[in-house]
């Protein structure tokens, strides 16, 4: 399972017609779903075509699911309010419903990425109370809040510089968060209450941030490939963490023994644009989705390594 560079030209869209596909989860039956704005949700259907369920409002941004097979929704605010909540879908109904709208009696804004743990907690990233301005100069007003299945809401982790996509490693002993705008990796130690440890970085930066290359616009191809901010992560099973870096076109990741390897890049955007989460599914777990939030698509590839089974898939 040797991790190498990806070719492009092996790359395919599917799912044509999604409407802002930030993320994929793949049903433990084989099934994929998109986060799509005009609904809740898109299944991909075998033919190709995608059967739109539920509506959510907003932004449907990082979808997941649970062991009951619901997809949550980690609503990332529209033009409407700006509210951005914790939601569920029900495939089979196309029901959607609030799971978490507020902390402390301040309405959420911006929700990036729910998980699910082994306990059945869900763990979902805030990324920002806003403005998306002041987030890009560097506030840390990024947050992880957690689900418990009594309904109690904790916040978990506060002071992150955009929260956005996390993973768990396998045996469930940390969590790791983008930290967009830092261009780096954070991780957790997840304690036996599951409180969190103090935060450390996991890995490099990974490239520049959006302040180091203000004074060198208009961005050239060579520097849009050297730039860093993270959006979305995963683990395969090798132990290497995937992430995604979403302005530079570029999937990375993170081996175990902190080296950074390039395995998938598109430099011009010409398939790959924009990539926000990396989801894995297939039989072999080998099928790799990649979601963007600038088209109508998203980049199925086959992965050299299977990736990490996730809660539902086991």
């Amino acid at each position: 399972m040797a991790l190498q560079e990806i070719s492009l030209a092996s790359a395919s869209k599917v799912a044509l017609g999604v409407k802002r596909p930030e993320d994929v989860v793949v049903a433990r039956d084989g099934t994929v779903w998109l986060s799509d704005q005009q609904s809740a949700c898109a299944r991909l259907n075998a033919d190709g075509s995608i059967t739109r369920v539920g509506r959510a409002g907003g932004a449907p941004n990082g979808i997941n699911m649970d062991r009951q097979g619901r997809v949550l929704i980690a609503n990332f605010g529209g033009p409407e309010d700006g509210h951005g909540p914790l939601q569920r879908l029900d495939p089979a109904s196309g029901e959607v419903e609030l799971l978490v709208g507020e902390l402390g009696g301040r309405k959420l804004f911006g929700c990036n990425y729910p998980l699910v743990d082994s306990q059945d907690r869900i763990w979902c990233s805030h990324s920002t109370w806003g403005s998306l301005d002041a987030a890009w100069d560097g506030q840390d007003d990024g947050l992880v809040f957690r689900l418990d299945p009594d309904g109690r809401v904790t916040v978990v982790a506060e002071g992150i510089q955009f929260a956005n996509g996390m993973a768990f490693d396998a045996d469930e002993q940390h969590l790791y968060v983008c930290q967009t705008t830092a261009c780096n990796i954070v991780r957790y130690g997840i304690r036996a209450d599951g409180s969190l440890g103090a935060a450390e970085s996991y890995g490099p930066k990974l490239g520049l941030t959006h302040k180091e290359v203000q004074a060198q616009r208009p961005v050239t191809p060579a520097l849009r490939s050297q730039l860093g901010p993270t959006d979305g992560c995963g683990f395969d099973q090798a132990g290497n963490l995937w992430v995604t870096l979403v302005l530079a076109n570029k999937v990375v990741a993170i081996t175990p023994q902190g080296d950074v390897v390039t395995v998938l890049s598109d430099p011009g955007g010409t398939l790959m644009h924009s990539p926000t989460n990396v989801s894995w599914g297939g039989a072999d777990l080998c099928d790799l989705y990649i979601g963007s939030v600038t088209r109508d698509y998203v980049v199925k590839v086959r992965s050299p390594v299977p990736g990490l089974p996730l809660v539902h898939q086991r």
